[in-house]
């Protein structure tokens, strides 16, 4: 791990992080969060699973400068809200997402905001600069917009494939960054 990276053990919570995700500088990784392969986090991230946990799984990107955080439990969220995004999810430059599902092949557009209870189906999307507002559900293949965000239309299949051509991208350039960087480093 390079050495500009923060992996912070708390509450006897230590980050999971696959050998081949990529892990950019800057980044800092507190407690109960998981890091699945060929995942990227990109410059300046923050992810803190202090009170509760936090699963990004496989092949997905957090763009530079995200917060992902999670909320505690309560009497009447005995379960709190962790944070769960799936596999092959974009997440956009400086987006912030806390407490909700994103579901596999969801994009959450660049300075979006995603809040508690939140969850974005499969292949759903949230536009750029959007605000999803406690409990909302982006459908499957739905496009929502807007602060507060609503429905706009539905995704065409072209949409669809290029989000995942994004995915694929950014496991392509995550590994060169983290070539890169391993090579800085050894100098």
């Amino acid at each position: 791990m390079h050495p500009d990276v923060s992996i912070i053990t708390l509450n006897g919570k230590t980050p999971r992080i696959h050998e081949s995700a990529f892990i950019a500088p800057g980044c800092r990784i507190i407690g109960d969060v998981e890091i699945g392969p060929d995942a990227s986090i990109w410059y300046n991230c923050v992810l803190r699973g202090d009170v509760n946990h936090i699963h990004i799984g496989a092949r997905s990107n957090i763009q530079d400068g995200t917060v992902i955080h999670c909320d505690s439990p309560d009497p009447k969220h005995p379960a709190g809200f962790p944070t769960i995004i799936g596999d092959d999810v974009l997440v956009g430059h400086m987006a912030m997402i806390h407490g909700c599902t994103i579901d596999d092949r969801g994009f959450v557009g660049l300075g979006a905001i995603v809040m508690n209870a939140c969850v974005i189906e499969s292949d759903g999307m949230l536009a750029a600069g959007a605000l999803l507002t406690p409990g909302k559900r982006i459908g499957a293949g739905q496009l929502w917009g807007g602060r507060p965000a609503a429905y706009m239309r539905d995704l065409t299949e072209a949409a669809m494939a290029d989000m995942q051509k994004g995915v694929q991208h950014y496991v392509h350039n995550g590994q060169r960054h983290k070539a890169a960087i391993l090579g800085a480093s050894e100098d």
